[in-house]
């Protein structure tokens, strides 16, 4: 067998920091030491921090913060409530059009909420807003199915007089 060469290791290693220079996003502390992944404390099972730690569990709304979560169901509601009394004819035409983002905007206000009420940890908040979701997908279901499935499907433009 032959004896391998003895290696210089200082001279390997510069090559390599070489190397490591020309790429992109190159980092020159790796390899000396230091931790590529910094080191974070890791939560407690159950989502609470340990004590000082800084990771604790958001908690209930405090403050206005629930008071502007419940404006937004509330804005949602009134307009949830408000599509039911719709004044006008909404079977076809530009009325219905207005109709059907009338129930979108329920839907969105819905959105809305839901977002901010399952942030803050309000409850009740959050399942009226799931509700005022589904209304707005009925409100608009309601009026845009007949037109599109049935056996005579209404037409979307209505006939002339």
């Amino acid at each position: 067998m032959p004896k391998e060469k003895e290696r210089d290791w200082d001279k390997e290693r510069r090559e390599v920091d070489k190397l490591l220079a020309k790429l992109p996003d190159a980092d020159p502390s790796l390899g000396r030491g230091v931790p590529t992944v910094p080191a974070m404390p890791r939560p407690v099972v159950g989502g609470a921090g340990a004590a000082g730690s800084g990771l604790t569990h958001p908690g209930p709304a405090r403050g206005g913060a629930w008071v502007t979560t419940w404006m937004r169901v509330s804005l949602g509601l009134v307009l949830g409530v408000g599509m039911l009394l719709w004044p006008y004819s909404h079977a076809c035409g530009l009325r219905l059009v207005f109709y059907v983002l009338g129930a979108t905007t329920v839907t969105v206000a819905g959105v809305w909420s839901a977002l901010t009420s399952w942030k803050r940890r309000l409850g009740i908040a959050h399942a009226l807003s799931i509700g005022l979701i589904v209304w707005g997908f009925a409100l608009a279901a309601t009026q845009v199915f007949p037109h599109i499935v049935g056996k005579t499907p209404i037409p979307f433009l209505c006939p002339n007089p």
